[in-house]
């Protein structure tokens, strides 16, 4: 099985960071464009919950805060609760960039035989392109 080792993906929006930060931190907003929820406080060592948008609430994914810069950087762990050994790291960059911000993820500290990798290296893209979407026409992609 091949070692991931990080995954990198940067994305340019028409947005403030406040407003990038609010769509990542806000489940009020991603649930627009993710149709799932992040939940928590956004204080570092608390808990937060990726929970799916529909009538069974079920939590897709866990981890903990390990570092919140609000509209600048956000570094939390990242696992399947079914799968809490496979478990990854995630840092979000958010860089003010003249009328626009570049987003940065950062996906690494993989497993040896994670199988994370292989469901977050399209999920990304599509993710942050209707997060872009969203943000700069009010209207998210349908994936």
């Amino acid at each position: 099985m091949i070692n991931h080792s990080k995954f990198v993906y940067t994305i340019y929006i028409r947005a403030t960071p406040e407003k990038i930060w609010n769509a990542i931190t806000n489940p009020v907003i991603t649930r627009q464009y993710w149709a799932h929820e992040n939940i928590s406080n956004w204080k570092e060592g608390s808990e937060w919950l990726h929970v799916a948008d529909d009538s069974n609430r079920i939590i897709k994914l866990v981890g903990i805060i390990v570092k919140a810069i609000p509209n600048k950087l956000l570094m939390l762990t990242w696992a399947d609760p079914m799968y809490m050994d496979d478990d990854s790291t995630v840092t979000i960059e958010i860089e003010p960039i003249n009328y626009a911000a570049r987003l940065r993820i950062i996906h690494n500290n993989f497993k040896n035989g994670s199988k994370m990798f292989e469901r977050i290296k399209d999920g990304w893209p599509k993710v942050l392109s209707s997060m872009k979407s969203f943000l700069e026409t009010e209207k998210p992609l349908k994936i």
